[in-house]
């Protein structure tokens, strides 16, 4: 019976877990992020030497570039256990004591979305990463009381993409580190999907590769949806990957050669178009595309901007040439 238990639980990760199947499980794995994999290890290793927990850590960057990941490898380089949670799964401060008196002495908290915990959480965070100690208050009024509760050696790892949001109190005790995950280059994005090629059982080239790797957004998250859908539409055709599969899936998900979806050219066609060229402000671009002002600006403005696409000027937002340029092609 425990084999076929064992052959049914196999047979699950291969479909649920493929997120995780592609996730690197070692340092060497991991491309990219040099810098911050250096300093990591550093620090980790003189921790584990010493064998004391490591020091707090707190990751920043846009979604999808290995947060996760590395809060992974910093738990595997300790060998201990990782427990995983989120800001917004925080509510009350009784949700964030069974959290930390849960742990065991060194495990790794990972905190996601971090910057979306409430202050008075916030408060009760500050010693229990400082001095290691948690204050619960009992009761209310004039009877209540403080109670300390001594909490194992543990390590956070936090991870956040509006580092803005988080209060200086609350940044300041990250005493191992702040780390800022940049994009990724062509070439390493071209590494990584032939690692996920190969775990995922699809033939490929360097130069299909480098076609996906280009419109990815600089982002392995996205680079790995990419690979997944074209490796699909190569499945339903009978065939393996080729150009015209990897052309077509782009053309089916409206992906330009640019990495442009179609929420990017409606925004730059906007501009364009309705109000020529501009300038023109967020609010009256948001009303124009149907899309949320915040989803404008914390989504797609980072992405035309970094590819000069989009300038902002105290008097609103103006497409550039080489958007006046791409936008007429298309």
């Amino acid at each position: 019976m425990s084999d076929n238990n064992t052959e049914k639980e196999i047979t699950r990760d291969d479909g649920s877990g493929l997120d995780r199947t592609l996730r690197p499980q070692t340092w060497e794995e991991y491309i990219g992020q040099t810098k911050i994999k250096e300093n990591l290890k550093i620090l980790l290793t003189a921790a584990k030497e010493r064998g004391h927990a490591a020091e707090h850590v707190l990751l920043y960057g846009p979604p999808g570039l290995g947060k996760t990941t590395l809060a992974n490898l910093v738990s595997k380089t300790l060998g201990t256990n990782m427990k995983t949670t989120s800001g917004p799964a925080i509510e009350r401060v009784g949700d964030l004591a069974a959290i930390l008196t849960n742990l065991s002495p060194g495990d790794v908290l990972f905190i996601d979305e971090i910057h979306r915990l409430s202050k008075s959480i916030e408060e009760v965070l500050y010693p229990a990463m400082e001095s290691g100690v948690l204050d619960i208050i009992i009761g209310k009024g004039p009877s209540a009381r403080t109670v300390q509760l001594e909490l194992p050696p543990f390590t956070m790892v936090a991870a956040t993409t509006r580092i803005s949001l988080l209060s200086s109190p609350l940044r300041s005790r990250f005493s191992g580190g702040t780390f800022r995950l940049e994009f990724y280059a062509d070439e390493e994005i071209a590494t990584i999907l032939k690692r996920s090629a190969g775990l995922l059982g699809v033939k490929t080239t360097d130069s299909l590769l480098s076609q996906i790797s280009k419109r990815c957004r600089s982002t392995p998250r996205t680079a790995n949806y990419l690979l997944k859908r074209c490796r699909d539409l190569a499945q339903l055709k009978g065939g393996e990957l080729n150009e015209e599969i990897v052309e077509k899936t782009f053309e089916l998900l409206e992906i330009d050669d640019l990495g442009l979806g179609q929420p990017d050219r409606a925004v730059l066609e906007a501009i364009i178009y309705k109000f020529k060229g501009g300038p023109v402000g967020l609010n009256t671009i948001a009303a124009a595309t149907g899309e949320e002002s915040s989803t404008i600006e914390d989504v797609i403005e980072p992405y035309l901007i970094r590819h000069g696409l989009l300038e902002r000027t105290p008097r609103g937002r103006m497409a550039s040439l080489e958007a006046h340029a791409h936008i007429s092609k298309i």
